[in-house]
């Protein structure tokens, strides 16, 4: 189950929240409606990736816990703000864009997330507590083409 506030016209966000689910479908075809048909396959990847790891690392896929979405267009510009209810965790360094070689290898995977995220969006930023996630896509005439088509 999720919810979802529309924005009034005066407001230009809109939210939804859902409960801690891997089942992301719809929720992400709600966050890209507004998104040039053309940049949707890459962005939905990293939403993806950025929405399980909210679920599953942050809220341990308990479902009485929700992640929350706040979402907007303005334009050229696209932004997700995606907040947990998990403990956090020591977020990385804003310029690391490289899966970290020296982890153990069970440990790995999870810098190829981060590798994803920085590799689609134009801002990936954390706040301190490591429990909320701000996403920003610019498309514009000058923006490099989507990767996935």
């Amino acid at each position: 189950m999720f919810a979802i506030s529309l924005r009034p016209a005066s407001r230009r966000w809109n939210t939804i929240s859902f409960a801690s689910t891997l089942y992301l479908h719809p929720v992400l075809d709600l966050l890209l409606s507004e998104v040039p048909t053309n940049f949707q396959p890459e962005l939905r990847l990293g939403l993806q990736e950025a929405l399980v790891n909210a679920a599953k690392h942050g809220n341990n896929l308990d479902p009485s816990k929700t992640v929350l979405v706040r979402f907007s267009v303005i334009c050229p510009q696209y932004w997700w703000v995606i907040s947990d209810q998990g403990a956090g965790f020591n977020t990385p360094s804003q310029n690391c864009v490289c899966p970290n070689k020296h982890l153990p290898h069970e440990e790995r995977e999870c810098g190829r997330g981060l590798y994803i995220l920085h590799q689609i969006f134009d801002l990936v930023q954390w706040n301190p507590q490591g429990t909320e996630l701000k996403l920003c896509k610019q498309v514009n005439s000058r923006s490099k083409l989507p990767l996935l088509c």
